[in-house]
């Protein structure tokens, strides 16, 4: 058994990750604590995003046009395979993602 409480985790670096599991060797989910963006990404499988603390602007990139989306607390999001994506915290973020293993 593991309890993690995600509001005291920090990492020493933004989207520094706490591995909370690898089922089959192929999906992960990783607490991630981050104050900065990531970097535009695609990847390889679906991803999902679960904001635990703090708010993200997801950036989105489709057929070459970009969305937002405005996520607090306890909301959820499921990137497709081949979706673009950045995520831009507001402030101090932890967030629960969930990818295929060896994903950026």
């Amino acid at each position: 058994m593991q309890l993690v409480k995600a509001k005291e985790f920090v990492a020493d670096r933004a989207w520094g990750a706490l591995p909370i599991e690898r089922f089959a060797g192929s999906t992960t989910v990783e607490l991630h604590w981050t104050d900065h963006p990531y970097r535009w990404h695609v990847n390889d499988g679906p991803e999902v995003f679960v904001v635990l603390d703090g708010e993200v602007e997801m950036r989105i990139r489709k057929d070459g046009v970009q969305t937002s989306v405005h996520m607090q607390p306890g909301d959820i999001l499921h990137i497709a395979e081949g979706e673009a994506h950045v995520a831009h915290p507001l402030g101090v973020a932890r967030v629960l993602v969930i990818e295929t293993a060896g994903s950026e």
